[in-house]
């Protein structure tokens, strides 16, 4: 055929005669079919169908005339042009030849099929577009369920004139391509049933941060014009590449979204139409495991075709899909991804200084924080409204909204998940933003000024009026190299795919209890002990464990998936877990907790850490914890992970602690497993070659380490005067316990707080030959130039 060509007879090297899309499916078809990835089959139309039709209808020199004098920041005058051009096309007649050739197509894609008349989905395919610096993403029309020929003809000519749209048009000469060297290319596939399945999106990295060790999937019930127009909330999935590849099931994290609409056919009115999720569906993720895995084997094989095709790592953008009758799954799309792909290794770090009320909460975008006065608009036609460097307010955007978007210091909307349009477009445009925020338009004050903080994790915040924050760049080459190991501290699963980023050799503390308290928040034996709780505690770990039968899997599959989040976003660096540390008025607090707690007095000096590990009434709660960690370094792979065991008083309990361990099934020095021991009690200090033949290293705790030093209660404000970790006698003991472990060969670090707080006091151990500190990320970097500094002193003065 001249006018057409099948998908399996293109490729990447065909992106000029159909376009970036179109070719991509060509190459997908043709290359990576053979290796398992199902792409549904369909045929396109080329550019020079394209000027065919131009030039019969006589319509090239009209469309430059419409555009010759333009002036694409006159949004009036944008819209007027972009409405004649669009007319004109959808006015003009098929070249007969053209006409038959489409249909053809169309007849012999539905007999492969089957039937008469199959339904398609037509879309656009600028042959511009999809480029490695450049998305088109977006910007022409796709339309979905096109059945007949007639209704084929229409949807076709519908989506040449779409390469005329306003944002079309602004977007092409914001970035500087002649309109009338932008052909257009017109894709028809074969339908997928994901109006009664499922469909989503996929990043073969985090498409927050831009860390490539990922592939972050997201999915819905019905079709994915819900997740690109920001309608929903997705579940979100992400996948270890490097697991994955070693045969792992490296589906390390989940998180469940509202899925609040389902887009689907109504052959009553034959229409697309959305309607409610039912709640049944909206509680349970829409991808089986198993299909996520899938999915993502399929994306890490796109992303590697592209790179060896492209001579450069290649993060990809796709479109899956899956079909309702059968449960097939298949590739809709793929391009380069174009936000993180071309951002230079530069780290901007933002802190918030001050606090204040918080107006709207959401998922944030970025990492930025930003400030301006907020203007709620419920239409894009509202333009006229919007001032320069304001923060956009709306419900929902799309495309047409691109205009405004360029112009915002920050964009909230109401409504959308990670790859909705709204953060799609915001990342292109490095704008922070926060989606998903529902109830903004109502709870901000119009004109008023705002904070917006996407700088505090997964959750981003807006602020009434203008607080204080700072920002820095860390050009991660241009930090001094330290003999001593630089480690962080990470609190949570939302903020390790950031803080991995910062230039450190892994993590040197992380709380387990923080994963408890956000991701699994029943307490241990409320599941273990479930059927003897009350009805109305039983009735509200029921609520918190919806869709698991097994209460004990619940607990095991929520923790080890915050732990693997963390421990695969530092992968292969080591991160060092330490074992619950509640204290019982903590663990009181979880779901059931009250039940099984007691009452003490003095809880910071009670029954807490390792203490509890092996006491029959806790050991099967710590036999939980064991069994996640044991699924983040078996079932997922995650290796690198390593343990630590917290206020262990005495050597004997540290020996019960590992028995306990290994009657789980996690033996020190299994499989490269390291136990460490935190150095917080004067005990462990005092008797640190006992401990050191039982355990790999120590973490200094400074904060407990210094309360059993002075002999204070740090929680009590009376003597929170006297609460210093530079005193003479906690240094001592850092120092004692420094030459104590070194003489057994063992490695200290530190964890605590006060290396962060006290450059003197990070000298002070750099100066005794500590082996690593472990710091907040927030003072990561002065304490590494302070540091690189006393070690620079020391090695041209080393009998100081």
């Amino acid at each position: 055929m001249k006018w057409v060509r099948f998908f399996h007879e293109v490729g990447l090297e065909d992106v000029p005669l159909v376009g970036g899309k179109n070719a991509s499916l060509g190459e997908m078809i043709r290359e990576l079919s053979p290796l398992g990835v199902k792409v549904p089959p369909g045929f396109a139309t080329t550019s020079e169908a394209y000027w065919h039709f131009l030039e019969e209808n006589g319509l090239k020199e009209a469309i430059a005339r419409e555009l010759s004098q333009l002036d694409v920041e006159d949004v009036q005058a944008l819209t007027r042009a972009s409405r004649r051009i669009r007319n004109l096309i959808l006015k003009g007649e098929y070249p007969e030849d053209l006409r038959e050739e489409v249909l053809a197509a169309y007849q012999q894609l539905s007999q492969e099929a089957g039937e008469e008349a199959i339904p398609v989905a037509v879309r656009s395919s600028a042959t511009a577009e999809d480029l490695p610096t450049a998305s088109f993403a977006g910007q022409q029309e796709s339309y979905l369920h096109v059945q007949g020929e007639e209704d084929l003809l229409l949807h076709v000519k519908r989506a040449l004139a779409s390469l005329f749209t306003a944002r079309a048009i602004s977007y092409r000469a914001h970035r500087g391509f002649d309109h009338l060297k932008v052909a257009l290319s017109v894709g028809v596939q074969r339908m997928v049933r994901a109006d009664t399945g499922a469909s989503g999106v996929i990043f073969t990295l985090d498409p927050d941060t831009g860390h490539r060790g990922f592939v972050y999937l997201t999915a819905i019930y019905g079709l994915g014009e819900n997740i690109v127009q920001g309608r929903v909330v997705p579940d979100g999935y992400y996948v270890h590449k490097e697991t994955l590849r070693q045969g792992f099931k490296a589906l390390v994290y989940r998180k469940l979204g509202a899925k609040e609409l389902i887009l689907a056919y109504d052959p009553k009115e034959g229409r697309l139409k959305n309607r409610p999720t039912p709640p049944y569906l909206r509680n349970r993720f829409a991808l089986k495991d198993e299909e996520a895995l899938l999915l993502a084997d399929w994306s890490l094989r796109i992303e590697d075709h592209y790179t060896r095709k492209r001579g450069a790592p290649t993060p990809m953008d796709i479109e899956w899909a899956k079909d309702g009758p059968t449960g097939e799954l298949f590739i809709l799309q793929a391009r380069p991804e174009t936000v993180h792909s071309q951002k230079s290794p530069v780290l901007r770090v933002h802190r918030l200084l001050g606090r204040g009320e918080v107006l709207a909460e959401g998922l944030a975008v970025g990492e930025a924080i930003a400030q301006g006065r907020a203007r709620i608009l419920k239409d894009p036609k509202e333009m006229d409204r919007f001032g320069e460097g304001e923060v956009l307010v709306t419900e929902t955007t799309n495309p047409d909204w691109e205009p405004i978007m360029k112009k915002a210091a920050a964009i909230v909307t109401e409504r959308g998940g990670r790859t909705s349009h709204a953060a799609i477009v915001a990342r292109e445009l490095g704008v922070p933003a926060i989606v998903g925020a529902v109830g903004a338009t109502g709870s901000l004050p119009e004109g008023e000024e705002v904070t917006v903080s996407c700088a505090e994790g997964e959750v981003g915040r807006v602020y009434r009026g203008r607080l204080p924050y700072e920002a820095e760049e860390i050009h991660p080459e241009s930090l001094p190299r330290t003999r001593t190991r630089i480690l962080v501290n990470v609190g949570t699963p939302e903020e390790a795919l950031r803080v991995s980023l910062l230039p450190t050799e892994g993590v040197g503390l992380l709380r387990m209890e923080f994963v408890f308290a956000s991701h699994v928040r029943v307490h241990p034996l409320a599941l273990t002990r479930y059927e003897t709780l009350p009805k109305e505690v039983r009735r509200q770990v029921d609520e918190a464990t919806e869709g698991y039968g097994d209460k004990r899997a619940y607990f095991v599959e929520c923790l080890a998936e915050g732990i693997a989040l963390i421990a695969a976003a530092f992968y292969p660096r080591p991160v060092l877990l330490r074992f619950s540390d509640f204290k019982t008025n903590e663990y009181a607090r979880l779901i059931g907790g009250h039940l099984f707690e007691p009452k003490e007095e003095n809880p910071m000096l009670g029954w807490r850490g390792a203490s509890r590990y092996y006491h029959p009434d806790y050991k099967e709660g710590f036999l939980l914890e064991v069994a996640a960690v044991k699924r983040v370094r078996e079932t997922l792979g995650l290796k690198n992970l390593m343990v630590m065991v917290p206020f262990c008083r005495t050597p004997e309990e540290g020996e019960k602690v590992l028995g306990v361990m290994a009657e789980g099934g996690l033996r020190r020095g299994e499989d490269g497993l390291q136990v460490y021991v935190m150095a917080e009690i004067p005990s462990n200090v005092l008797e640190a070659e006992a401990f050191a033949e039982l355990f790999d290293g120590f973490s200094i705790g400074s904060n407990d380490l210094t309360q059993l030093a002075l002999g204070l209660d740090r929680d009590s404000e009376r003597v929170a005067h006297l609460f210093d970790e530079r005193r003479e006698t906690v240094k001592a003991l850092c120092a004692l316990l420094l030459e104590k472990a070194h003489a057994k060969g063992r490695p200290v670090g530190i964890c605590g707080q006060a290396p962060s707080d006290y450059p003197e006091f990070a000298a002070f151990l750099v100066e005794r030959g500590i082996d690593s500190l472990s710091l907040n990320p927030d003072a990561l970097l002065r304490t590494v130039k302070k540091v690189a500094e006393i070690e620079s002193a020391l090695s041209r003065h080393p009998e100081a």
